[in-house]
């Protein structure tokens, strides 16, 4: 199994994407987006700001939990992670999105 993005449409008629890391674990979603074409105008974006660590913003949540954005050049953010329990752990999740987004598929589920 290979990383994916998978594109879907949310129950407020909006369309997102997620991430999915070869396990099938989620790594990033999506904001909402009012057309598919904007929608995989982001996948796209992802894929060409992933690869570097600028791009990336480590937070905590306010249930102290660790989570990461992923931002275009113009600071836009373009996926969220889900929460970690440890930085470390976010910092995984970083490396993933890192080694998966740029190539990973793009799987239409609408």
């Amino acid at each position: 199994m290979s990383a994916k993005f998978e594109i879907f449409l949310g129950s407020n008629q909006q369309y997102y994407f997620r991430l999915k890391a070869p396990n099938g674990e989620k790594i990033l979603a999506s904001e909402a987006y009012t057309t598919k074409a904007s929608c995989q105008n982001g996948i796209q974006s992802v894929k060409v700001h992933s690869p570097y660590d600028a791009n990336y913003k480590k937070l905590t949540a306010t249930n102290s939990q660790y989570y990461f954005t992923l931002n275009a050049g113009n600071g836009q953010v373009i996926g969220v992670s889900e929460t970690y329990t440890t930085t470390q752990a976010r910092d995984g999740g970083i490396a993933a999105v890192k080694a998966y987004a740029p190539t990973a598929l793009v799987v239409d589920l609408t």
